[in-house]
């Protein structure tokens, strides 16, 4: 099936990939452009495995303050090489996580920065509630397990269901963004300050 511009355009758009990536992955979907998504996904999850080992040395550190000057967020983005540091896509996909960051307050960065002893409290309360549920000692585990991964998707902001396209999590729209620049990108870490909060 012969793949329309409209198509590639829609695709690139909706993306950000390189026009010849949205042409091969719409001709590979045979036109569905859902499906054309996916597999472009897929190609950056590929890429950002094979840059893991590289070094991410470069990068910004961008701010974000919300309306009414309550809330700002400091986040710091790195890259492997100042090129694309200085990308439109790359400063907007900065900006999009620090205002992420805003909204949903996570805590850490990904789960595995989750302290061990955060996660024997959180495991020690979901066991709890398990079992006043008067669920049999058996399937606790599986539950507590399936309500850690809830527990990551408010805490941790790679869990995070993006706040512009909740179909998507931070992780896959920095794998798109892997994918499109082609380099390893790390979400470093961020600070979020709130006027009024209570400091540790």
């Amino acid at each position: 099936m012969a793949v329309s511009t409209e198509d590639v355009k829609k695709l690139r758009q909706q993306t950000g990939a390189g026009i010849m990536d949205c042409k091969s992955a719409l001709d590979e979907a045979d036109g569905d452009i859902q499906e054309a998504v996916a597999i472009l996904r897929k190609q950056g999850i590929r890429v950002a495995a094979r840059r893991e080992v590289k070094a991410a040395r470069e990068g910004i550190v961008t701010s974000y303050v919300h309306g009414g000057d309550q809330i700002g967020v400091l986040l710091e983005v790195n890259c492997e090489t100042d090129f694309v540091a200085r990308t439109a896509e790359f400063q907007e996909f900065a900006k999009n996580v620090a205002m992420q960051v805003a909204a949903l307050q996570p805590q850490w960065v990904a789960p595995e920065d989750v302290p061990e002893a955060a996660l024997a409290k959180e495991r020690e309360i979901l066991t709890e509630q398990a079992r006043a549920e008067g669920k049999p000692e058996h399937i606790i585990e599986k539950m507590v397990e399936g309500r850690l991964k809830k527990f990551y998707a408010q805490q941790c902001l790679l869990a995070q269901p993006y706040i512009r396209d909740d179909t998507i999590t931070i992780h896959d729209l920095l794998n798109d963004l892997v994918a499109q620049c082609g380099e390893k990108i790390v979400i470093r870490r961020f600070v979020r300050y709130q006027v009024g909060e209570e400091i540790d």
